[in-house]
């Protein structure tokens, strides 16, 4: 009987030590958790703040992964607002400081520190959102009255569907509660099968014309944003796989035309990452997985779009419309 008594202990103190390490290792236990919403689909849950393989995540009381702000800035300070995807809000992978967001902020404040006390660059996104998140929660929220709007999209975006809350506390991915333990976010994550979401599947069928429907998501943001007197950038990653050759697919390469048809016609700046990539020694160095940046791919990306943004606001100054 001593003998089952100590081993039970044994594996009590080893479940414990397995636990603690989980959570302070590698933020198991405390992941981040989404809201579902009627229109914008789904949101991180505001006022959020865990560490996930080490990387800080800070999720402020606008959903925003950005820090706390006020929904009015301060005199004499640049506001930009990024609306993206995962791309742009970073995932466990990505430390807050080195999001595509503050890599912009924390080089633009030595940029123009002549002509702003400070920088705020706001960033609103979640996993798998498309311009119609993306529009949905700009109508929602508003602009924060910053004088440039960002919306950063990959290839994928063209063909988003129509936003949904179907994931939240179905998917593994967007859960709606934290777990008790770490130990039971292992097991859940790693050790079972995700069930599927018909109505979901269903869904992603959407038939009709996405990249239409999502081109009319991004003329309407333009539209608020112009109603705001901001200014609008557009910008596009690529999938991995579509760097070098072959290239895109077919219906890619379709939806990228008709992309760039459409900034024209709205004219709208618009900075398409795929050339550029290619131009680089070794675009692929980018990528930490098949869409998503690195800290090598964030820091190209933010240094193109700090660039653009520089130019956007010089023609904005020109205009009258810094503050």
């Amino acid at each position: 009987m001593k003998v089952v008594i100590f081993m039970i202990l044994v594996v009590i103190v080893l479940l414990v030590i397995i636990e603690i390490g989980l959570r302070s290792l590698f933020g198991f236990g405390n992941p981040l958790i989404y809201i579902g919403d009627p229109q914008i689909g789904y949101l991180l849950a505001p006022n959020q703040s865990t560490r996930r393989f080490g990387n800080r995540i800070e999720i402020n009381e606008f959903s925003m992964r950005s820090s706390p702000i006020a929904k009015i800035p301060a005199l004499q300070t640049l506001r930009v607002l990024l609306l993206g995807d995962s791309i742009a809000n970073g995932g466990w992978w990505t430390d807050q400081k080195n999001t595509i967001s503050s890599l912009i902020m924390n080089s633009l404040k030595s940029e123009i520190a002549d002509k702003y006390q400070q920088v705020e660059v706001l960033n609103a996104s979640a996993n798998s959102w498309g311009p119609r998140n993306e529009l949905a929660y700009l109508q929602r929220f508003g602009n924060f009255s910053a004088q440039v709007i960002i919306l950063l999209i990959n290839t994928d975006d063209l063909f988003a569907h129509s936003p949904t809350a179907l994931p939240v506390g179905r998917d593994r991915n967007y859960p709606a509660t934290k777990p008790p333990l770490g130990l039971v976010e292992v097991w859940q994550r790693y050790a079972t099968k995700q069930q599927p979401i018909p109505e979901l599947q269903a869904l992603q069928s959407e038939p009709g014309d996405r990249v239409g429907v999502n081109l009319e998501a991004i003329k309407q943001i333009q539209l608020i944003t112009s109603q705001h007197h901001s200014k609008f950038l557009l910008a596009m990653t690529p999938l991995r796989r579509e760097l070098g050759k072959p290239g895109p697919l077919d219906y890619e390469i379709t939806a990228r035309k008709r992309l760039s048809e459409f900034t024209q016609t709205q004219q709208i700046p618009y900075i398409d990452f795929l050339p550029l990539f290619n131009q680089t020694d070794n675009p692929q160095a980018l990528y930490h997985d098949t869409i998503h940046m690195n800290l090598q791919g964030n820091q190209f990306v933010s240094g193109v779009i700090e660039r653009s943004l520089l130019e956007v606001l010089g023609q904005a100054s020109q205009l009258g419309l810094t503050q």
